[in-house]
């Protein structure tokens, strides 16, 4: 059974910091990109970051160089460091685990970021 497991989501302000995980179980962890998305109330869900099997990353525009994902291939997870945050940020972050034909989803970490 494959699970994806976020945590370290909460409320900062303006400006601060928070640091998303997701354990990663039941697929060939090495052999998949990892992916977080977030979706803001009567928003579409966004992709935030992707990191690729190899360790490439790539962003969405707006995040605009405060944000960093990384993977740790020996302890199956992913992370999602974010700086600077902004009251936009506010929104529901997702990790996601793909390859082609394939992809499993986190149940979702709250994100509130206040002004």
């Amino acid at each position: 059974q494959v699970q994806l497991v976020e945590s370290g989501g909460g409320s900062v302000q303006t400006g601060g910091s928070l640091r998303l995980s997701c354990a990663v179980s039941g697929i060939d962890f090495t052999n998949y990109g990892m992916d977080w998305y977030r979706q803001a109330p009567g928003k579409q869900r966004e992709l935030v970051a992707t990191i690729s099997r190899f360790g490439t990353a790539n962003y969405g525009n707006f995040v605009m160089g405060r944000f960093t994902i990384s993977r740790d291939n020996a302890k199956n997870t992913h992370s999602l460091q974010m700086n600077r945050l902004r009251p936009e940020d506010t929104a529901v972050y997702y990790c996601s685990a793909g390859r082609r034909g394939e992809k499993y989803w986190g149940q979702g970490t709250q994100v509130t970021v206040s002004s």
